[in-house]
């Protein structure tokens, strides 16, 4: 069993961060990855462009490189490896935690897929990407439904159902009719979700509009089946023909984790995990939450941007404490 004064859960850009905050106070630390480095970002889609600007993303000093304002997913990805590299990061990949328990002596013992750590402090920046809403519904776990999007190309000359109306689900339905599929829309409410982009917002009402994309409002889906999906709308139940379903219908922190970390989280709306929103540290002496992953369920409200500042916060209460038993 190998000891730290860190150990970081999640090796995204805010675990990356927090990694830097403890590289430069000199404890030693470990950062534990499920998948790969900057996972949630290597599953966005392969042509997604971010919202905010490279500049609003750098961390650790290192500048973020993009060849215009907004950085693609391709050059995120390629940023995140300069931070990893740059830095040393002592990350472990493909490294999934499964467990953790109090020792009794102000410890955690760490049990993950290939072995056992213990640590003084625990940061959990797990974010959000990785754990998609599900529709739960029959039908959900076919092979033609998606929770990820991934290139148009695929659905050239498809029959394609997106359900949602936020950002992903409009982008999706643009460009998958863009490049040749038949497209149609899912959508809740009443209307297109009102902070859609505003670059977004027009075009993918226009082409509503003119009929090029059809939308279905006050609809929701009750199940899907190989070749069809059966909808439920404001006149009841009625079935279209189907080749796949894009489920953009958003993502969650993942509840279940923090569940077996024994992190105390609400079961009411928004199931925003309990936690001090000045030093972060949640009901478990020592553990702290950082990044989107305090937000809970209200994934648009804390982004990479508006967090950059955790992994400081969060050293700096360590130190803190240190100070204070010295």
């Amino acid at each position: 069993m190998e000891t730290f004064d860190l150990v970081i859960i999640g090796g995204g850009p805010t675990g990356l961060n927090c990694a830097i905050s403890a590289e430069k106070a000199g404890l030693s630390y470990v950062v534990l990855e499920k998948g790969a480095l900057a996972n949630s970002i290597y599953h966005f889609p392969v042509n997604m462009t971010f919202f905010s600007t490279s500049r609003l993303l750098e961390i650790g000093g290192i500048p973020f490189i993009s060849h215009s304002d907004k950085p693609t997913r391709r050059e995120a990805l390629e940023y995140y490896r300069r931070i990893w590299q740059s830095w040393h990061l002592k990350v472990r990949l493909y490294e999934e935690v499964l467990q953790m328990q109090a020792t009794g002596t102000g410890w955690y013992h760490i049990e993950t897929a290939k072995g056992h750590y213990k640590a003084a402090k625990v940061i959990v920046a797990t974010g959000f990407y990785d754990t998609p809403r599900l529709l739960k519904v029959p039908g959900e776990s076919l092979p033609k439904v998606k929770h990820y999007y991934d290139d148009a190309h695929i659905y050239v000359g498809q029959k394609i159902l997106v359900v949602g109306a936020a950002n992903s689900a409009c982008d999706v339905a643009l460009e998958t009719y863009y490049k040749g599929a038949e497209v149609t829309m899912a959508i809740r409410e009443s209307e297109i979700y009102p902070k859609v982009k505003y670059w977004i917002r027009p075009n993918i009402e226009n082409r509503i509009k003119e009929g090029s994309i059809k939308a279905h409002f006050n609809t929701v889906v009750r199940e899907i089946r190989p070749q069809e999906v059966v909808l439920e709308g404001p006149e009841g139940l009625f079935t279209i023909e189907n080749n796949f379903v894009l489920a953009m219908t958003g993502y969650q922190p993942n509840y279940a984790l923090l569940e077996r970390l024994g992190i105390e989280v609400p079961a009411a709306e928004p199931r925003i995990p309990v936690y001090n929103e000045e030093t972060l540290e949640t009901s478990l002496p020592g553990v702290y939450l950082a990044g989107v992953v305090c937000a809970g369920m209200q994934t648009n409200k804390l982004f990479i941007e508006n967090t950059r500042d955790h992994g400081d916060r969060i050293i700096k209460e360590i130190q803190a404490q240190k100070a204070m038993v010295h």
